[in-house]
């Protein structure tokens, strides 16, 4: 024994100490108690909204459960059960081309630039609607959105979403203060009376560099969410029931939908928590 733990370099007390020890059982696979109920909040989630990764559903689930009284659950957590229950997303490994882009999108503040594009929605008797929205480049919200299945985007309907706006952050028929309204280069855009139409409401109308997606980044990233999280896990028959499921699309990602930008938050939350602390500190 001396031999031992002079080689070991510890004291013989400690050896022998643990000679006397009774050997402990092999431990089996972490699980704690109420894992089977929190599992079951989060796939009511994912059968919700199967788009949605783990850290999306963390945010949902300590929504609901902030809003009943519950402790959060930590994303490692949520991370695991998934895992265990194969209910992880395959990680995306597709290659997308990078361009060079060294602009800001994202203004430091609301309504002091508001970002606009389009987009297509294919539906399964071969028919599209087109559609397009005007978002704010700080919180995210979608303030307007047209849409038709007749035709393209026309410049009136821009227009009026513009007016429409105006109209949902100022309540007034002009911006109090000049905004930024940032667009690609598409006619409807660029047309003289859109631009006339935008200076009458106070809105500087900027545009993209031409093939450079990136310099509307936050429109782009929203046509991904629209397209992924809900025109590809909806019925689309045909264009009518697109059109009557759009109204329902933009609420739920205004009030609902986390948004990484946002520390996981809703626009909408996003807003209202802008509110708060403007109240609680207003200098």
């Amino acid at each position: 024994m001396k031999a031992v733990a002079d080689t070991l370099g510890v004291a013989r007390s400690n050896l022998v100490g643990q000679l006397q020890q009774p050997e402990r059982p092999r431990r089996g696979p972490y699980r704690r108690a109420e894992d089977e109920a929190v599992l079951a909040e989060i796939r009511a989630i994912t059968d919700a909204r199967p788009t949605y990764g783990y850290r999306r559903v963390t945010a949902l689930l300590n929504r609901a459960r902030r809003s009943s009284g519950e402790p959060p659950v930590n994303h490692k957590r949520v991370f695991r059960l998934m895992r265990l229950s194969s209910m992880l997303l395959q990680p995306h490994t597709g290659r997308r081309l990078i361009r060079a882009h060294e602009g800001t999108v994202v203004a430091p503040a609301s309504n002091q630039r508001w970002a606009s594009d389009g987009l297509e929605i294919p539906c399964w008797n071969g028919e599209v609607v087109r559609v397009a929205f005007a978002i704010d480049t700080h919180d995210r919200e979608i303030i307007a959105w047209v849409a038709t299945s007749g035709g393209g985007i026309s410049g009136e309907m821009i227009r009026d979403m513009m007016l429409d706006c105006v109209e949902r952050r100022f309540d007034g028929i002009r911006a109090p203060q000049p905004v930024q309204w940032l667009a690609d280069n598409g006619s409807a855009y660029t047309a003289a009376e859109t631009i006339d139409f935008a200076a009458a409401l106070n809105l500087v109308a900027c545009f993209t560099p031409v093939r450079s997606p990136e310099s509307n980044g936050v429109c782009e990233a929203f046509v991904r969410t629209l397209k992924r999280d809900y025109a590809r896990v909806n019925p689309r028959p045909d264009a009518i029931s697109v059109l009557q499921q759009l109204p329902a699309w933009f609420e739920d990602y205004n009030t609902v939908h986390p948004h990484s930008g946002l520390r996981m938050r809703s626009p909408r939350e996003f807003i209202a928590q802008q509110s708060a602390n403007r109240a609680a500190c207003p200098v």
